[in-house]
């Protein structure tokens, strides 16, 4: 019941659209790993159909994901218990949906001309970015599932990938991002699984008539 599980359907988002995302990346995904450029290029053009449609995929988790941690913050109660989880909540979710379309136009480049691809051409900004901006929304969201009532290695681990990431690209100006999505999509199968405790029952024994 959804009244049971507040952040069910907010979970449900964020694992599928991380599911897709990996789907997507993963069509002929040894190319991420070869290093000659040349080789690479022979690989995109043996495989071109298939990774067109791995980015067109890969494209529709990056926009999606962000739709399920807005859908979180929606579900975080307001209060003055939860005010400053659900105003983190959302400025993740901001900071994804910021981010998520330079990642998507720099799908839609590797999918349009292969051979940039493959030789590492073009504007790196976009994508430095996209991953700033994720980074940032990590941050933001451990710190919100803290102070939640959550199992505390869900928010820990989004809150302490964030320093990591940072450092990675930081020091190497690039990052798998399928390193976000791994967190990300273990934090929606959280979400997807807690369970509200039930409501104390009223105590109603001063309202029994008194014999």
């Amino acid at each position: 019941m959804q009244g049971n599980k507040p952040f069910q359907k907010a979970g449900a988002v964020i694992v599928a659209a991380g599911t897709c995302w990996g789907l997507g990346i993963s069509f002929v995904g040894n190319v991420h790993a070869t290093r000659d450029p040349a080789t690479r290029l022979a690989m995109l053009e043996r495989h071109r159909g298939l990774w067109i449609t791995g980015q067109f995929l890969a494209a529709a988790g990056t926009m999606a994901v962000p739709v399920g941690f807005v859908r979180f913050a929606q579900s975080v109660r307001p209060g003055p218990a939860n005010g400053l989880a659900k105003t983190l909540a959302a400025a993740a979710a901001a900071a994804l949906l910021a981010g998520a379309p330079l990642f998507v136009v720099a799908l839609a480049n590797r999918a349009s001309d292969l051979e940039r691809f493959a030789y590492r051409r073009g504007a790196n900004w976009p994508f430095l970015t996209y991953s700033g901006l994720h980074i940032g929304g990590l941050a933001a969201l451990g710190t919100g599932l803290l102070l939640l009532p959550l199992k505390p290695w869900t928010g820990i681990t989004a809150a302490a990938s964030a320093p990591v990431f940072a450092a990675i690209l930081a020091g190497t100006k690039d990052i798998p991002p399928f390193a976000f999505y791994l967190v990300e999509t273990a934090v929606g199968v959280q979400l997807m699984r807690y369970e509200e405790p039930p409501a104390p029952a009223e105590d109603n024994t001063d309202t029994l008539p008194r014999r």
